[in-house]
């Protein structure tokens, strides 16, 4: 059974994207980009680490770099004490 996006964050995943630079089959000089994304745990990351032993066991293009960011997307939020009033007219 599959987990919704909700419940994932509740249990501490956050939104992680990675952007993988890798060269071309047919021309090694070529590098492209692919991004991906997926909910993950950090500070391991195991969903990333997957991706990329499945990206370099089945996929011909050789991996030059992964540049990745993780969010999580519920956090405590920032409280500020507000000091001054407005008015309105």
């Amino acid at each position: 059974m599959e987990r919704s996006e909700t419940e994932l964050m509740l249990k501490g995943y956050g939104l992680t994207t990675a952007e993988l630079f890798y060269h071309m089959p047919d021309y090694i000089h070529v590098l492209n980009t692919f991004i991906w994304q997926e909910y993950d745990l950090a500070p391991d990351h195991p969903k990333l680490f997957e991706f990329i032993d499945f990206w370099q066991r089945e996929i011909e293009g050789p991996l030059h770099s992964v540049k990745f960011t993780h969010r999580k997307m519920i956090a405590p939020g920032e409280w500020r004490n507000q000091v001054g009033e407005f008015r309105v007219n």
